[in-house]
């Protein structure tokens, strides 16, 4: 039987096993040297992307060499997925799900994640980091925004270089695909113009798989009356499902000061298509992750790059 008609859910867990295995020596590349210098990579992780996510982390450290690592656990990591964190990250600080207190904010679709993000930037920068990426090269944007205390964010696409407009500036795709047609993006992004205090607060449409927070601000106030706004507009369940947290963030980081909107040539979302060769850094998104071997090419790389001498 031909590999494209089997069932997408035995197509993922192959290509998920296959993947892992093209992650594995990850295990031998130098660990984590953490310190305690203001900044924190922070991941929301899960037993089933513990080798995707070394990868991730590591890539991204070996191009930045500063900060500490932070994890929220989804409840499913183990004994010896927390050893191994703990031997090639620094014995990182483990937070459990259950933990993160959120109010009356949702539970679930990574709103914890968000939360955890808000509270602890008090003292810290933080870089939030999804395990499907991977560091390809040095990041001098990220580091300039690390040493301005500014927020940045990846971008959703190239035609989004844009800055941040104000809600009611902002438009929306005219054409979508019919899968985003009903998705609660396309709904939260159309009804930005009515939020309150819509023609002084901006938006971005980022993407929160590689995003930074600004030290010292804040923001569970402004995502709380963002959430109460979009819950008026839309019906109360509108914030519970999968993807409003990553407008939420999107909105948060545009009406921080100057945040920067990372350049998508250097840093972009895999859609199945070639980058350019000075792209830095690659978001593998869901819907395109293992189409040809791009993913398992770039992890190769990466792990090829972390075991460079010097």
């Amino acid at each position: 039987m031909p590999f494209d008609i089997l069932p997408f859910r035995l197509r993922s867990r192959f290509n998920q096993r296959r993947h892992d295995a093209v992650c594995r020596p990850v295990l031998n590349a130098p660990p984590i040297v953490t310190a305690h210098d203001g900044l924190v990579i922070f991941s929301m992780i899960g037993t089933a992307v513990l080798l995707p996510y070394l990868v991730a982390v590591k890539s991204l450290w070996h191009a930045l060499r500063r900060g500490r690592i932070m994890i929220l656990s989804d409840g499913t990591l183990t004994q010896t997925d927390r050893a191994l964190l703990t031997e090639h990250c620094g014995a990182p600080e483990i937070i459990e799900i259950a933990d993160v207190d959120t109010g009356s904010f949702p539970k679930g679709g990574t709103w914890e994640r968000l939360l955890t993000i808000l509270d602890w930037r008090a003292d810290d920068y933080m870089i939030q980091l999804d395990s499907d990426t991977v560091t390809l090269g040095p990041l001098p944007e990220v580091v300039d925004a690390i040493a301005a205390n500014r927020s940045f964010t990846l971008l959703g696409g190239p035609q989004w270089d844009i800055g941040a407009l104000t809600c009611t500036a902002f438009r929306p795709p005219d054409v979508l695909p019919e899968s985003a047609r009903d998705h609660i993006q396309t709904h939260m992004e159309r009804a930005l113009a009515q939020i309150t205090d819509a023609d002084r607060l901006r938006y971005i449409r980022g993407c929160s798989g590689f995003t930074g927070f600004a030290r010292g601000s804040g923001g569970r106030a402004l995502a709380g009356q963002f959430a109460r706004d979009m819950a008026g507009l839309l019906g109360s369940e509108a914030m519970h499902q999968w993807g409003s947290e990553q407008v939420t963030s999107s909105f948060l980081i545009a009406n921080d000061a100057d945040p920067l909107l990372l350049p998508y040539a250097r840093y972009g979302n895999y859609w199945g298509e070639a980058w350019r060769a000075d792209c830095r850094f690659m978001h593998f998104v869901g819907a395109h992750r293992h189409d040809g071997t791009a993913y398992r090419d770039a992890t190769r790389a990466a792990i090829d790059a972390m075991n460079a001498p010097g």
